[in-house]
């Protein structure tokens, strides 16, 4: 019985160097620092520099002088355009020629708008009816502006009706068009910021594909 005792006093320090040893495993492995994949258990997601905040107008460029009288003389050359186009609803018996007029005024106005916002941004001066030079209607002015009618072609314009109108409308909105068409290659050759060009190169596309429709209404 005492050699029973005796084992038991032995190996009871043992056990409790075990079960110390135990316990300071089972601490160990839940500190934050360590996981069983190795792994923080607070792993926390890589971050960049550049966030959703970031904008992208750095993406459109500068603009250059060219750009500036992109807008400017293509304001003034889309309001004459609006304003012939005004006036075939009630010169023009011909359903073609009343659709065409449709579709150049709902191109060019909000080409207007868009082209004014710009300038603002530029710091630069946007053309209106007040602009030196322009009579009351818009366009009505002389301008070296490519395609450009006089105010005696505007006159002579509203002065007509019904085939008459057709033919002159016709024949003036295609020289118009050439004019627009010129000026849009040369910002697309010599202009420096992108949606100037970008709008370039639409004017180009749009405005030849309705001097091709016009042609043919002419019979050519």
């Amino acid at each position: 019985m005492a050699s029973r005792n005796c084992l038991v006093r032995r190996t009871a320090p043992l056990a409790a160097a075990a079960i110390a040893a135990v316990a300071l495993a089972a601490c160990g492995s839940s500190h934050p620092s360590a996981s069983p994949s190795g792994r923080s258990g607070h792993e926390t997601r890589p971050t960049t520099s550049a966030g959703p905040s970031a904008t992208d107008s750095a993406a459109h460029g500068s603009h250059n002088a060219q750009d500036v009288a992109f807008a400017q003389q293509m304001i003034s050359h889309h309001q004459q355009a609006v304003a012939m186009a005004d006036l075939a609803a009630s010169r023009t018996p011909s359903p073609q020629v009343k659709e065409l007029a449709s579709k150049i005024k709902q191109a060019q106005r909000p080409e207007i708008t868009t082209m004014a916002g710009w300038l603002r941004s530029f710091g630069e001066k946007v053309p209106d009816d007040g602009t030196p030079g322009m009579g009351s209607m818009p366009g009505m002015g002389h301008s070296p502006t490519p395609g450009m009618m006089s105010p005696a072609d505007m006159k002579k314009l509203m002065g007509l009706s019904g085939e008459a109108f057709d033919m002159q409308f016709l024949r003036m909105m295609i020289h118009h068009h050439l004019g627009a068409v010129e000026m849009a290659k040369t910002e697309r050759a010599k202009g420096a910021h992108h949606l100037c060009r970008t709008m370039a190169k639409s004017i180009v596309l749009s405005q030849s594909a309705q001097i091709t429709e016009m042609n043919g209404m002419l019979g050519k």
